[in-house]
């Protein structure tokens, strides 16, 4: 049995002040090609379909109208709700269009039951977990001591009426521990969303979501497949693909992917505001890839950024790397905190971020500011 193995779609994302629904739309044209040549027996989806629970309607429309060119083909798809996914809205119609083979994750009450498919080597069951809390299981398994992610996730599991004879396969959107990470995901500060990965031990194969770069977890059968397109610049050198799973015998699963390229590429572009404007560097390059372009001038280039976006439209961030910013990025903490005022650690932050002290006006509205918010303390 042959599938593909997608997740966090994050359908009507926004990177910076640029909206990704053009970019998306296409990145699911060209898995609904690779669905075409490769012929799968079943697509899953592991969670994070929308970028916020609330999503827009055109992401909505764009989720939709690719489940129905999937459905026309008559190739099933199973879907799980993640952590930016509401589960009831992800859920809504689901029992309508499992007769057209769409399987969304129900909301989580304490009872999964799996997906059969069949082939020639015998049944499959897929199991579908939603993103889950261990204050969703404490409440079905009050009995249970549930304190973490890993015994949230591990009596999920304990309660699946699993048959370890056959083959099983599990869609899930948790974050396992040794994932590498980047900025454009949601994870918990301290590392106390961490579920252990032996608790998947029982599974032929597990599709992870939530992780943005595609990666094994100690075993190949263990795997996030990533994002179709880079969300953050912290993923501009990871290479986007589409994974495959063909599920041989009990015990026999081969891995391999096929690249994603999107329609714009995010990248990072270093050098003087001189070498970025002469066309011998930009003729013949993707001019209109997201980009985050850091120049090395010594000197601030008066409004680089608009005349930059002559030449590079979809200009996303600009920065400097210098002397002077090299300077300002180095953080001397004092020796006694308590001794520096509100407004000086407002300024220092802020000198810190624009390199250029604040000006006598934006001091004297800060200070008011600052009296303001005290004042208000004091009275309530």
């Amino acid at each position: 049995m042959k599938l593909i193995h997608l997740s966090d779609l994050h359908l009507g994302k926004r990177v910076g002040e640029v909206s990704m629904l053009e970019d998306q739309a296409y990145i699911l044209d060209r898995v609904l090609d690779i669905v075409d040549g490769a012929g799968p027996d079943a697509l899953l989806i592991a969670g994070d379909v929308y970028d916020k629970s609330v999503p827009s309607a055109e992401a909505v429309t764009l989720f939709d109208d690719f489940l129905c060119r999937l459905a026309r083909r008559k190739l099933p798809v199973l879907v799980i709700s993640g952590n930016h996914d509401s589960p009831e809205r992800l859920a809504f119609g689901s029992r309508l269009m499992e007769g057209a083979g769409v399987h969304l994750s129900p909301v989580y009450d304490g009872n999964v039951k799996p997906i059969t498919l069949t082939d020639e080597h015998g049944p499959v069951d897929f199991w579908l977990l939603p993103f889950l809390k261990p204050a969703h299981l404490r409440r079905f398994y009050p009995e249970e001591t549930i304190d973490s992610y890993t015994d949230a996730v591990g009596a999920a599991i304990a309660h699946m009426n699993i048959d370890p004879s056959r083959r099983n396969v599990l869609l899930c959107h948790q974050f396992v521990t040794g994932a590498a990470t980047c900025e454009s995901e949601e994870l918990i500060v301290g590392g106390t969303d961490n579920v252990d990965a032996a608790v998947f031990d029982g599974f032929d194969y597990v599709a992870l979501g939530h992780i943005h770069g595609p990666q094994r977890i100690g075993r190949d059968t263990l795997r996030y497949c990533g994002t179709p397109l880079k969300y953050s610049f912290s993923e501009a050198h990871q290479h986007k693909s589409i994974t495959f799973v063909d599920l041989g015998e009990k015990g026999c699963v081969d891995i391999s992917t096929a690249p994603l390229t999107p329609l714009h590429d995010l990248r990072e572009v270093r050098g003087s505001y001189l070498e970025l404007t002469d066309r011998r560097t930009y003729e013949g390059t993707a001019t209109d890839d997201y980009l985050h372009i850091t120049l090395t001038d010594e000197q601030d280039v008066p409004d680089a950024l608009a005349k930059l976006r002559l030449i590079y439209p979809n200009l996303m961030r600009l920065d400097y790397d210098n002397r002077r910013t090299r300077e300002n990025q180095q953080i001397t903490a004092p020796e006694r905190v308590e001794n520096i005022t509100p407004l000086q650690h407002l300024a220092a932050f802020y000198e810190l971020q624009n390199n250029q002290p604040l000006t006598v006006e934006q001091a004297a509205f800060c200070q008011q500011l600052i009296e303001d918010i005290w004042k208000e303390g004091e009275d309530a």
